[in-house]
């Protein structure tokens, strides 16, 4: 397989290529999030892996088209499009925070339409059968951005959209429906994934605990890991985490191309 049989579509873009890849791994951003998201840290993948991001609706360059208010839904089209690769592609997927749950449910997908799903990497996300008890989606602007603010590495980066009322208006209506399609979610129970998990959480995350990372543990029949960084919910974004973080990925993507040569 070379780089050129993977054909980039409305959702899947390409962050970085490589001639000859043991492994694809795809990223799904958080909430709000874009394929941008991953830019910078697909770029410190060695050779050997190639690494895709999902776009989705309604941010950057498809800005105008329909957001998707369904988590399953996103997980729908996500699939469709992956499943529509050749069946020889080595398939990773990895997703942070609201990410990691459309991450799992195309996994899901892509398991029952006949596919190979190498390894799933969930990070900053509690198990699927968590619901969330808040409903920010529904509230006014000033709850999302305090969250955001919450959340951030860097809050006072977040602050502008108060004083930017045209930039608020064109990243909160995405965010907003971000927020409603994972406080709306509600798990459908099924056979647990055959797909080994990783799950990764934050010692300082407010969103999720270690104890409801380790519950990912029941959603798959294969191997499991939980592995712990220091940092707040987006520590994947800072650049002490970053070679770490690359190479625990690494390393399980190396060791599964190498039980399946």
């Amino acid at each position: 397989m070379t780089v050129t049989d993977l054909t980039g579509t409305t959702w899947l873009r390409e962050l970085k290529s490589d001639p000859n890849p043991s492994t694809v791994l795809v990223c799904f951003p958080p909430g709000g999030g874009s394929v941008t998201a991953y830019r910078t840290l697909a770029q410190r993948f060695g050779s050997g892996t190639a690494v895709f991001g999902i776009q989705y609706p309604g941010r950057q360059d498809r800005l105008g088209d329909a957001l998707v208010p369904e988590l399953t839904e996103l997980a729908d089209r996500i699939a469709a499009d992956l499943l529509a690769w050749p069946k020889d592609v080595p398939l990773a997927i990895f997703g942070h925070s609201m990410g990691a749950m459309v991450a799992y449910e195309t996994a899901r997908r892509v398991e029952a339409g006949g596919r190979v799903v190498s390894h799933l990497f969930v990070s900053g996300r509690p198990a699927p059968d968590f619901e969330e008890p808040g409903r920010l989606h529904e509230g006014p602007d000033e709850g999302l951005i305090a969250q955001l603010e919450l959340l951030s590495n860097d809050p006072e980066s977040v602050r502008i959209l108060r004083d930017e009322p045209s930039l608020a208006e064109l990243v909160l209506p995405a965010l907003r429906n971000d927020y409603r399609a994972v406080e709306t979610y509600r798990h459908r129970p099924g056979e647990p994934l055959r797909t080994p998990i990783t799950a990764l959480v934050s010692k300082s995350d407010p969103t999720t605990t270690a104890e409801q990372a380790e519950r990912w543990r029941a959603y798959t029949a294969a191997d499991f890991e939980l592995a712990t960084f220091d940092g707040g919910h987006f520590y994947l974004d800072l650049p002490e985490n970053q070679p770490a973080l690359v190479d625990l990925i690494a390393r399980t993507l190396s060791a599964v191309a190498g039980r399946s040569s």
